[in-house]
């Protein structure tokens, strides 16, 4: 396979310039994360020719499965969810695809040793070894057990998918077994929005442009939304979502994070421990939320989906204000929003500036003076202006300005996955979130989880419930209104 298609991708402070030879073992391999988002990513990577000269795939379950049926289920992974399969580009990964069946844990390693031994023996020398735990966060502290356990964790790096915990006494429990094996530079907590192109775009266009610099602060700045609203429901993942709900798979995840990249201080470089540091710091800073100013919901029908229990009370929605106590920020109301079955999928976040004093002071048009930034696919930046319209009166209009990121000269997109595993196989940690951080995180989390307000129903195709719009008041959402 091809491996020179693109240059290496990297930041400053990118730990090398190229992955050595790599084994990649993903734990789950047969599930529904690894076939939508994970292994399409690792495909994309090798097509890409991003991956290292010499690499294998590992993938691990409990079922006894063949190579060969492996590589089916990766076909068929890959045929629904791209890049299509075909010709000798796939012929030429599925060979470096293996299987270790019979599950992992500290008691029983399984197949895994085995396959993991002749691997080493296939690419020669000593491969670094990727661990993907593509599990649900509840067999997070086992497998990493069983990694210290088997002699499977010196020098090699572990990827943990979110939540990192469920709260903040199951966050330190796992916290405390996770750095009993691996040191903190082996740990990659992912989070798939700080993958997208867009959302590093939160910080870079802000510290490149003196413009946008200057009014990144209380003073302008009268608000601030992150807005990740989705038509998609739970069918495919019925156990995880009713074990986890709208508050722990977005809310504590993406948008914390999201709301970091937009409220951090300027960091001394974009190297990977200043970023990450500006980054925690400034999420020590979230006050932790007060549960009435949270508004929970759960779509009409949810109880219906197969799996789901008649009486659960698991929200599928949440929108909150939350506020972040230092000088740069200090009294600015951030409204973050998220939902299943809301009336149109989007990911937006929204800077919405304070109206300038002078002779137009209360005259200007609605949603005007706002910087958006679309998070969607490859990304877009859009500014809301006020202008005259032409002709010979004085009226004033709105204009729009937009920036599609895949538009600019060279622009060569990836998908956040496939952004921070190649970030991974370069031992690069900046867009990956760290202890310090999840710690506030959960801190800021706590009121909201130990007492949750009264989960309210909406209609599928909504917006949400109506006490959502009652919370951004006199405000009002940008998207939906």
């Amino acid at each position: 396979m091809a491996t020179a298609k693109r240059s290496p991708l990297g930041r400053p402070g990118s730990a090398s310039p190229g992955p050595g030879p790599t084994v990649f073992v993903l734990f789950g391999g047969t599930g529904d994360l690894a076939r939508r988002m994970v292994l399409p990513a690792f495909y994309r990577l090798a097509i890409e020719g991003l991956l290292p000269e010499q690499w294998l795939l590992v993938g691990n379950g409990r079922g006894d499965v063949a190579h060969e049926d492996f590589r089916k289920h990766i076909h068929e992974a890959l045929t629904e969810f791209g890049p299509k399969p075909e010709g000798s580009e796939w012929e030429s990964f599925a060979e470096r695809v293996r299987f270790a069946g019979g599950g992992f844990s500290s008691d029983d390693p399984g197949s895994l040793l085995d396959v993991l031994a002749e691997a080493r023996t296939s690419l020669g020398g000593d491969p670094q070894l990727v661990h993907y735990l593509a599990v649900p966060p509840v067999a997070f502290t086992e497998l990493t057990r069983g990694l210290g356990g088997h002699g499977l964790a010196t020098g090699t790096r572990v990827v943990y998918e979110k939540p990192f915990g469920t709260s903040q006494d199951s966050f330190r429990e796992l916290d405390r077994v996770v750095h009993s094996v691996l040191d903190e530079q082996q740990v990659y907590r992912i989070d798939h929005f700080l993958g997208k192109e867009a959302c590093q775009d939160l910080h870079l266009l802000r510290f490149a442009n003196g413009l946008f610099a200057a009014m990144w602060c209380r003073e302008h700045v009268e608000s601030v939304q992150i807005d990740v609203p989705e038509k998609l429901g739970i069918t495919d993942r019925a156990g995880f979502y009713d074990a986890t709900g709208a508050v722990l798979d977005m809310l504590v995840t993406h948008l914390f994070q999201v709301a970091a990249e937009v409220a951090m201080e300027p960091p001394a470089s974009l190297g990977a421990l200043d970023l990450q540091a500006a980054r925690e710091k400034v999420i020590s800073c979230f006050r932790p939320l007060d549960p009435a100013e949270v508004v929970l919901g759960q779509f009409d029908g949810y109880r219906d989906v197969p799996g789901i229990a008649a009486d659960s009370t698991r929200d599928t929605f949440v929108a909150a204000r939350l506020w972040i106590d230092n000088d740069r920020w200090r009294g600015v109301p951030f409204y973050l929003r998220t939902g299943k079955r809301m009336a149109a999928s989007e990911q937006q976040v929204s800077l919405i500036l304070r109206e300038p004093p002078g002779p137009l002071a209360g005259q200007l048009p609605a949603d005007t003076n706002v910087l958006s930034f679309s998070l969607a696919g490859n990304g877009e930046i859009s500014l809301s202006l006020v202008t005259k319209k032409p002709g010979p009166g004085l009226d004033l209009d709105t204009a729009r300005a937009t920036i599609p990121l895949s538009d600019l000269e060279g622009a060569d997109p990836l998908p956040p996955y496939v952004r921070l595993i190649h970030d991974v196989l370069l031992g690069d940690r900046s867009l990956f979130t760290r202890p310090d951080g999840l710690a506030a995180v959960w801190e800021a989390a706590a009121p909201l989880l130990a007492s949750p307000p009264k989960v309210a129903p909406y209609a599928q195709g909504s917006w949400g419930p109506a006490e959502a719009r009652e919370l951004i008041a006199p405000g009002h959402w940008l998207l939906g209104q």
